[in-house]
């Protein structure tokens, strides 16, 4: 039977993320397509659609969850959880690991992004977008102080509807990658999947 990771995309491809990809993610997607690489044949792997690219294209400026919702978000966070769904419904498979992104608004299993959406500066979503990436890299974090952009914990906007739908099904686990410190995250995703080769082993 088919096993699945079901994983952020920015994991396996650093473009995706919201301002352009620092050094810590390329390393992150190096370290997590090692992983990848070294399963068996009975893993497949599902990178979803990146919400936030669904919803307000590349490049974005840094957002906290609560700014996502109000532009839009939860409609395409449940299209996403459907997929996802129909996948699950249709392979059946024996173990799923769902792998999100520390802070992230949308795919953080147990920190999010947070602040008050009244306070963000709104119009940096349109200069973000014509800027180069050095200017990107240079004032990305400007947006985060003028936006009060704070991490808490709790689920991003996806990871919150992917748990509500999905947390009850057998062998199913949660693993939560931080960028800043990728090798614990990956020592973890490493035990769960020796864990599951116990489970599921004839």
């Amino acid at each position: 039977m088919v096993k699945l990771i079901i994983l952020a995309p920015c994991l396996l491809s650093p473009f995706y993320v919201y301002r352009g990809p620092k050094e810590k993610e390329y390393k992150t997607a190096l370290e997590i397509r090692k992983v990848l690489f070294s399963l068996p044949k009975d893993w497949q792997i599902f990178a979803y659609p990146c919400p936030e690219f669904e919803l307000l294209r590349w490049p974005r400026p840094p957002m906290s969850r609560e700014v996502f919702e109000r532009f839009g978000i939860r409609k395409v966070v449940e299209e996403v959880a459907d997929f996802i769904g129909r996948v699950i419904v249709e392979e059946r498979p024996e173990a799923i690991v769902f792998v999100g992104v520390k802070g992230s608004p949308t795919c953080g299993v147990y920190t999010t992004t947070s602040s008050d959406p009244d306070l963000y500066p709104v119009q940096k979503v349109r200069e973000f977008f014509y800027m180069r990436k050095d200017e990107r890299l240079a004032k990305y974090k400007d947006i985060i102080e003028e936006g009060k952009l704070t991490l808490i914990e709790g689920p991003g906007a996806l990871f919150d509807e992917l748990m509500k739908r999905f947390s009850e099904l057998d062998n199913t686990f949660w693993v939560e990658i931080d960028k800043d410190n990728v090798n614990s995250g990956i020592e973890i995703l490493k035990t769960i999947l020796k864990k599951i080769k116990e489970l599921t082993k004839d």
